[in-house]
């Protein structure tokens, strides 16, 4: 199968694609250049995997939570290149796929992947490994809330839990009280996408670019300026 991956939810922006056994991936080492360099960025890896849009299967897009800029630059990039195509899009939850990543660099039965919301907060999702089957995962619940709330929400799950997050050592400096949990997701990335999408576009599950939408989980609110 033929797949554009696009993440740029939180931290880094990357793509990836996947023709047949082959995947090539590039990162956007630039965070405040995403919105110019994402789409030829995805030009980029295409053409260095032998593919042109009009030959693509699908284009998966990390859907959030995350950065509100950010999820409607990846989200707009990639819905572009779909019309472009005329092939269908799948956004891919961005916790969920962060919480199959990890399960390959952790044997914690709950994964508990966090993305950076406002200051002191995060995003975040329970998933528990089903059992016999380490590489399915339940959703047990998510939201939103403090650090401090966070630490007695994942209490009951402290004797086997994995917290992955994008930047671990920040992560454990505001939640001491889950430091000894934090799991460095630098191998979260846009290839982390194409596992979760291309099962979808197996099952003719995919949506048109039109349906798709940011997973936004809360108001922007822009910062005002000082009188």
């Amino acid at each position: 199968m033929k797949i554009l991956a696009i993440e740029c939810t939180h931290g880094v922006a990357c793509v990836a694609v996947k023709n047949g056994n082959v995947t090539v991936e590039r990162i956007n080492g630039e965070w405040q250049r995403t919105a110019e360099v994402i789409v030829p960025l995805a030009m980029q890896a295409m053409s260095e995997a032998g593919l042109v849009p009009s030959e693509l299967d699908g284009v998966a897009v990390s859907s959030g939570p995350g950065s509100f800029t950010a999820l409607r630059i990846g989200m707009s990039a990639a819905k572009g290149i779909a019309y472009g195509s005329g092939c269908p899009l799948v956004p891919v939850s961005t916790l969920a796929a962060m919480a199959v990543a990890a399960s390959g660099y952790t044997e914690a039965r709950h994964i508990v992947p966090v993305i950076p919301s406002r200051p002191g907060e995060y995003f975040y999702a329970i998933y528990r490994r089903q059992e016999g089957s380490p590489d399915l995962l339940d959703e047990l619940g998510q939201g939103r809330c403090l650090v401090d709330e966070l630490v007695t929400l994942l209490t009951p799950f402290s004797g086997d839990l994995a917290i992955p997050v994008r930047d671990a050592a920040a992560f454990a400096t505001r939640s001491s009280g889950l430091a000894e949990f934090a799991l460095d997701a630098a191998f979260f990335t846009a290839g982390s996408l194409l596992a979760m999408a291309e099962t979808v576009l197996e099952k003719g599950g995919a949506a048109t670019p039109g349906e798709a939408s940011p997973d936004y989980r809360q108001i922007f609110v822009p910062l005002q300026k000082k009188q």
